[in-house]
């Protein structure tokens, strides 16, 4: 059975001009289904990150979400797939994450960390549709 989950390139990747690197790493390791390029407004990282809003970082991350373009890449791999796509993300602080890892080659802090992934198929479920919205679930 297969599974689907979203990832996308961050602000900072635009910023550091690595958008072309980066999705060229997930696409010599998964499959991409369906790609795009959106510019988030505040309120739309807000509603992407609703599950955080009562965290103190909220503000600050649907600040930085939405402070350039993001590249949102849907992919598609066989069951488990969630977890190989975040191993294969790094830790979520650059410095904690394995070099070998998209974090790790190309994140500088805990803001500035590349990239977004959905961390399970609950979480797949409800972020593929955001910028997604023609796919019907993960």
């Amino acid at each position: 059975m297969s599974q689907k989950t979203l990832v996308f390139l961050k602000p900072d990747t635009f910023e550091n001009k690595i958008v072309g690197e980066v999705i060229a790493e997930f696409e010599k390791k998964f499959n991409i289904v369906s790609m795009k390029m959106v510019k988030l407004t505040k309120e739309d990282a807000k509603q992407f990150y609703a599950v955080h809003k009562e965290k103190p970082f909220y503000e600050d991350l649907a600040t930085y979400a939405s402070r350039g373009p993001v590249v949102a890449l849907l992919l598609e791999g066989e069951k488990d797939f969630i977890p190989q796509v975040r191993k294969f993300m790094g830790a979520t602080n650059p410095p904690e994450a394995d070099k070998d890892t998209i974090r790790g080659k190309f994140g500088s802090s805990l803001d500035a960390n590349v990239v977004h992934g959905s961390d399970s198929p609950e979480s797949a479920a409800v972020e593929i549709p955001f910028f997604f919205p023609e796919e019907v679930s993960a």
